[in-house]
């Protein structure tokens, strides 16, 4: 349990994680690694609530521009902009290595457009990466990377 939340909502949050994992199952006609991907998103949801963020957007998208932005949460007073990497496995490259230029050009330009939308746009924002890995009879490892990149 993380000293950001109290006892009452961490039993709370594992019980609506135990019943949101159960309905998400993976459907018979999804692809492996779209399951696998699906999984890795709605665990960096409950991983960071335990570590005290706070969940204001999943799967966010712009009506004008392609893409989507994992998950969007406040830490404090700074707005985060996550992108979820899930893996089965390190054998061919860390999770975080495939947030390539392009998908940072896009994040950017999805989180622009996402903080014209809000009241106050002169905000304290960052981009982060979580990293996810569920390998075969291991626990999930979960890396958190705050402020992974920059805005230009």
């Amino acid at each position: 349990m993380s000293a950001a939340m109290p006892l009452f909502e961490s039993a709370r949050l594992r019980l609506f994680e135990k019943f949101t994992t159960i309905a998400a199952r993976r459907r018979p006609s999804e692809a492996a690694h779209l399951a696998t991907g699906r999984s890795g998103e709605l665990a960096a949801f409950f991983f960071l609530r335990r570590q005290g963020y706070i969940v204001v957007a999943r799967g966010w998208r712009s009506g004008c521009l392609r893409g989507d932005i994992d998950l969007i949460a406040w830490e404090g007073d700074t707005l985060c902009f996550i992108e979820v990497k899930t893996r089965t496995t390190r054998d061919v490259a860390t999770a975080e290595a495939a947030v390539d230029e392009d998908k940072r050009r896009t994040l950017r330009r999805l989180a622009r457009s996402y903080v014209r939308q809000l009241p106050n746009q002169d905000v304290p924002a960052r981009f982060d990466i979580l990293s996810i890995y569920f390998e075969k009879e291991k626990a999930a490892e979960f890396e958190l990377f705050r402020d992974a990149f920059g805005w230009s």
